[in-house]
Order: structure tokens, then C-alpha cells, then sequence
């Protein structure tokens, strides 16, 4: 067993129940069951359909780029293009069939896995349920009003005496440390003896490790434990009712919910719920219905079977070089590979609510999670060759790495696409004005059809989610009406998708740096996130976009010194990167965000009719004297001020 890690104990932890958790051997080892008794009738069928039609229409769509390529034979850098294109079409037909599904069954009234029942009666526990909260340099005072208001939430339900609550304090910083104390022991005066802390004075293996550390020392006492992130919010009939699942399906590891992003303030928040709400369940059911017993995990809003997670998940340091090397980042892809090895099943239920988290409040805030997230999946190429695994496992790890990549390949799929054109006009140091000249009108040439086809069918295929996300949210006459109306809810669809296509050139950018420094060894850190202010120092954004946006207007500028038609034709992806710092600062905006919250663009029902959860801790938040921030506030604008 690893050893664990130092800790600050006070006298708010309950009498220690050991379980012993070793570390996992990557390297030996077999899958334990192939069929598991929760696994849904038809899997194979379903995956074949999945799969096949993610080929078949990649198929189609290579066929047809390779007629309007073959014309004087394929070239090298004609290949590359065809490779390319293969495989990123092959990325979008299957988010695109998935999709499908996912939109038949939303439509249909599809039922939740594990006979788990949105509403009715709740069910009686009988096993006791821990509920973890990790945190590291957060805000005290808006972490622990989350944790009171899911505790009232579960007091409510008559079971409160089923569940124990955990803080599990990864701070470092010695006044956030201090403040989170007198916070928690303010809030065990309020409500009782059921809440525990724990701060740890070594981060060994940062979230896993606390995580970690918790079930060594006391996951005997609890035969469930159910993950909550900072930012989590949950009600207590939903956390009753993943219980009583627990305790009704013994072959089931672990059940993941689908979490809603809400309270965004920002534009960039508010653009981020609303994709959330209105496309990620026909998404969600898609893939929960053919990924059955081997879903994933998302690291939080999630039940756990604590002796399995012990028995199979400990998590071993990675070999090679760094930064590959070292504590596994995205730990809970590894986890839930780890216990599908072991004979567990994982399920996702999608269509149970009641389960909510925040979203980053301005795209710089995304990129520098996603820089973290980004090591952590390409990490994921040193778990890959573990023995045992299940092909579906390896299908999660290989799309958490794919999607990184899919950025460089897109970037580069643009410039062959632009290179080859302009070489087989003639361009060079001493023709550089062509006139009239685009790439359109030489892809065009050979078959303008089969171009135009390709085009539109590529488009179609990209943008269908969002459209089949819309109309079921459409087909649900009261999540319309409280989404704003089917007008609203197709203006808002089209606003999102213009600002996404408009920051797309800042999000490439970032993810294929963040690729190559990777690749190069440079190491992510560990930040706290920022849950409210979406404010970043306008000299920040000029170090971390200013050179993006000069090198934009190179581009464009060369581009119209060559033909104004190429410069229209590059225009999107120019501006984007022009604009970086502007649609930064005013996608950051609250007070943009609030006045389409006024006209009821970007509206989810949550901002309508607040579950009573969500309600309790907005309250609890705003509690807190005006002028005053929190050592975690303090600290977090100091952290983000430096991006």
C-alpha cells in the first residue's frame, strides 16, 4: 500500500475505518468479466450501428475528397491533406451518430438505466453514503455554502442520517488554510456532528491522492462515496436515489451523472450553459446508450462503490519522461479504466437532474484548465498498453487524447489547404500578387460538384448536434417555454455558434501550443480556478494574445497583398485572431451577460425556476458582508492575474 500522506487532523474527523487500497500494476493483470449483469441487452448491436455508421459515412465523405484529389495523381502533400481529412471527419461522424441516437431517445422518452426513477417515492437506505468535497485554494465561505445547501437538500429527503460529509482541504496557502477552518467550524455549530474536515500538509498526487487518502483511512466506514468538485451542487432526492441504485445493482462500481452548468454570469458562462443544457443531453444519452456498463468517468457529480474503487483504482506514478511521467493528472479516466479491469460495471444516467456544476467564467479561464486537462490526456498515452483494459476503456483514453490533437490537425488540414492551391498557382517570392485567386476556385475545378458535396456534407455533419440538441429541447414543451421559446432558442443557438466559430482560431492556437509543449516537456502546474469574476488585467491578455493578433493581421495582410479574394476567404479565421483580446474582454462581460439574460437569449431553466439546491447556496453566498473578500478570493485574483 502507498504511503500515505501527512495530515492536519484537528478534532473534526470521525474514528478511523482502514481499507486497504494498492497501488495498481499497469503492466500485469487481465479483465476480470466480460458480461456484467447491469450491462443493457443488444450492446454489440448497438455498438456495431455506432461505429459502423461513424465508418460508413467517413467512407462516403473520403471517396468523394479522393475523386476531386486524384485528378493528376496524389501527390505528397495531397496525401497528408487526405489524411488528415480522413481522420478528422472520422472524429465528427462519431460525435454525429452518437448524436442520433442520443436525439431518439430524448425524443422517445428513453428510461434511465439501473431502473433509477426521476421522481416518485423516494427509496429507504439501508448502507451509509459518504460525500466528499475536495478543495484546494478555493474560496471558503462560497465552498462551504455549497456543501450547506446540499446538506440541507439531504436532511429534507428524512435520510440525513444515512450520509457523512467531508471537507478534504488540499490548500496551500496558509491564510485561505486559517479562513477555510474558521469557515467549517462556523458551519459544524449550524449544522451538526455529520460534517468532517481533513487538510492535508503534503499534496501528494494532488486530487486522486486526496481522494485517495480518504479511502485509506476511513472507506471501511462507508460502503458508497460520492464525489462532489468545488463548484458541485446536487440535491438530496437525486443523491438518495443514487444510493438506493448502489445498493440494488451489486456489480455496479459506479454511476455518473450528468452535471448542468449553471449561475454563469459572463457571456462566455452564459454561452457555456446554454450549449450544456441544450445540446449535451441528446450527446449524452447517445453515448451512455452504447457505451452501457463501460461509461466513463468525469472525476465528480458521481456514486462510487468504495471497496472496489479501493481494490482496483489505486493509481501507480507513470514512467518515461516528463511530463508524461509522474502522478496521473486526468485520474478519472485511469480510475474508471482501472475498474472495468477489476469486473465492475460503470454506468452514465444521463436523464436523471438534480445534479449541477459551474462552468469557467471567460475563455482565458478555459484555456488555462484546459492546458492542465491537455497533459493529462496526452499522459494517457503511457496507460494505454495496460493489460486488461477493455476496448471501450481504450476508446475513452484514445478520444481524451485524439481531442487535443484534433487541433494541430485541423491547423494544419487549413494550410495544406491553402499551400496547395497557391503552388499550383504559381506563387512564389516573385509572384506574389495573383489576381482574383482563392482556394475555393482551384478545389473547384477539377469537380465543382463533388467539392461543393463534400463542403456542405462535412458542414452538415459538424453542425448537426447543435441542431438535433435544439429541436429536442424544442420537442419538451416546458423545458421550452423556460429556455425562452423555440425563437429564442434558435437565436441563441445561432449566437453561441458565431462567438464559438469567432474565438475557434484562439482555442487552436492555444490547444496546438499546449500540444507542443507537452510534447516538449513543460509541465502544466496546478491552479485554482476562478468560479466568478471573468475580469482578467488588460496587460495580461496583451502578453498572453497580443502576438496572436499581430501575427492575424500579418496573415490578413499578406493574404489581400496576394488577391482581396483570399483575404475574404480567410477572413474568419483572421479575425478571429485579430479580435483575441477584444471578444476575450467582452465575452467576459457580466453586464453583457446579464442584458441577454434580460432578453432571454441564452436562458436555461435553471435561470427560470431555480431548483431550491441552487436557490440555498446563491443565498448563502451573498451572505457574506459587502467589501469583504475571502483569503480564497484574494488569493485566486492573484493566481489568474499572472496568465
Amino acid at each position: 500500500m502507498a504511503e500515505t500522506a501527512p495530515t492536519v487532523t484537528g478534532d473534526w474527523l470521525p474514528p478511523e475505518s482502514p481499507l486497504d487500497m494498492p497501488v495498481q500494476d499497469l503492466r500485469d493483470g487481465g479483465l476480470a468479466r466480460r458480461h456484467l449483469a447491469s450491462t443493457p441487452r443488444g450492446m454489440a448491436w448497438r455498438r456495431a450501428t455506432v461505429l459502423g455508421g461513424a465508418a460508413l459515412l467517413t467512407l462516403v465523405a473520403t471517396y468523394q475528397i479522393w475523386w476531386v484529389l486524384r485528378g493528376d495523381g496524389i501527390d505528397m502533400l495531397e496525401g497528408v491533406l487526405l489524411a488528415l481529412f480522413v481522420a478528422l471527419f472520422a472524429w465528427i461522424a462519431l460525435s454525429f451518430v452518437s448524436t442520433v441516437a442520443g436525439f431518439i431517445l430524448v425524443v422517445g422518452g428513453y428510461p434511465n438505466r439501473l431502473d433509477i426513477q426521476d421522481e416518485g417515492p423516494l427509496p429507504v437506505l439501508s448502507t451509509r453514503t459518504a460525500l466528499l468535497m475536495p478543495t484546494y485554494n478555493e474560496d471558503p465561505h462560497r465552498l462551504l455554502a455549497g456543501l450547506q445547501a446540499i446538506h440541507e437538500s439531504v436532511a429534507a429527503t428524512g435520510q440525513l442520517a444515512q450520509f457523512d460529509f467531508f471537507v478534504l482541504s488540499d490548500t496551500t496557502r496558509m491564510q485561505v488554510a486559517q479562513e477555510e477552518a474558521q469557515a467549517f467550524r462556523e458551519l459544524r455549530a449550524r449544522l451538526g456532528e455529520r460534517l468532517f474536515y481533513r487538510r492535508r500538509t503534503q499534496n501528494t498526487e494532488r486530487k486522486a491522492g486526496n481522494i485517495a487518502d480518504w479511502v485509506r483511512r476511513f472507506g471501511g466506514a462507508y460502503p458508497q462515496m460520492l464525489i462532489l468538485d468545488a463548484d458541485s451542487l446536487m440535491t438530496g432526492d437525486t443523491i438518495v436515489r443514487l444510493a438506493s441504485a448502489m445498493e440494488r445493482h451489486q456489480d455496479v462500481a459506479l454511476i455518473q451523472t450528468l452535471p448542468m452548468i449553471v449561475n454563469g454570469r459572463t457571456l462566455f458562462a452564459r454561452m457555456q450553459q446554454f450549449a450544456g443544457r441544450v445540446y449535451g443531453p441528446v450527446l449524452a444519452y447517445g453515448v451512455a446508450w452504447w457505451h452501457g456498463a463501460e461509461s466513463n468517468y468525469w472525476g465528480h457529480n458521481a456514486i462510487i462503490r468504495t471497496a472496489a474503487f479501493a481494490a482496483h483504482a489505486g493509481l501507480p506514478e507513470l514512467r518515461g519522461g516528463k511530463p508524461f511521467a509522474g502522478t496521473v493528472l486526468s485520474h478519472d479516466f485511469v480510475e474508471a479504466a482501472l475498474l472495468r479491469r477489476g469486473g465492475w460495471a460503470l454506468h452514465m444516467v444521463p436523464g436523471l437532474g438534480g445534479s449541477y456544476e459551474e462552468g469557467p467564467p471567460s475563455l482565458s479561464d478555459m484555456l488555462v484548465r484546459d492546458r492542465r486537462w491537455c497533459q493529462g490526456n496526452l499522459q494517457h498515452g503511457a496507460v494505454l498498453p495496460t493489460r486488461g483494459l477493455h476496448w471501450i476503456s481504450r476508446m475513452h483514453l484514445l478520444i481524451g487524447i485524439g481531442h487535443y490533437f484534433t487541433a494541430p490537425m485541423w491547423a494544419m488540414l487549413m494550410l495544406i489547404g491553402l499551400a496547395i492551391p497557391l503552388q499550383q498557382a504559381g506563387f512564389s517570392l516573385h509572384q506574389v500578387h495573383l489576381d482574383g485567386f482563392t482556394p475555393s476556385t482551384y478545389w473547384r475545378g477539377g469537380s465543382p460538384e463533388r467539392f461543393l458535396w463534400v463542403f456542405y456534407f462535412t458542414m452538415g455533419v459538424l453542425l448537426a448536434p447543435k441542431v438535433m440538441g435544439c429541436l429536442a429541447t424544442m420537442l419538451q414543451p416546458a423545458t421550452r417555454r423556460l429556455c425562452g421559446g423555440a425563437l429564442r432558442i434558435a437565436l441563441g443557438a445561432v449566437l453561441e455558434t458565431g462567438l464559438a466559430a469567432l474565438m475557434a482560431p484562439v482555442t487552436m492556437y492555444v490547444q496546438s501550443r499546449g500540444v507542443a509543449e507537452v510534447l516538449a516537456g513543460k509541465d502544466s502546474g496546478w491552479e485554482t480556478q476562478r468560479r466568478d469574476d471573468g475580469s482578467v488585467p488588460l496587460s495580461s491578455l496583451v502578453r498572453r494574445y497580443g502576438g496572436l493578433g499581430v501575427f492575424g493581421a500579418l496573415v490578413g495582410t499578406l493574404a489581400y497583398f496576394v488577391s482581396p479574394a483570399l483575404a475574404a476567404w480567410m477572413s474568419p479565421v483572421v479575425l478571429g485572431m485579430v479580435l483575441a483580446i477584444p471578444v476575450n474582454v467582452l465575452t467576459a462581460s457580466p453586464a453583457i451577460g446579464q442584458r441577454l439574460r434580460q432578453w432571454g437569449l441564452l436562458r436555461i431553466p435553471e435561470e427560470i425556476d431555480p431548483p431550491p439546491v441552487l436557490a440555498r447556496a446563491i443565498e448563502l453566498r451573498t451572505q457574506r458582508a459587502p467589501g469583504i473578500p475571502s483569503a480564497g478570493a484574494s488569493s485566486t485574483m492573484a493566481v489568474t492575474g499572472g496568465l
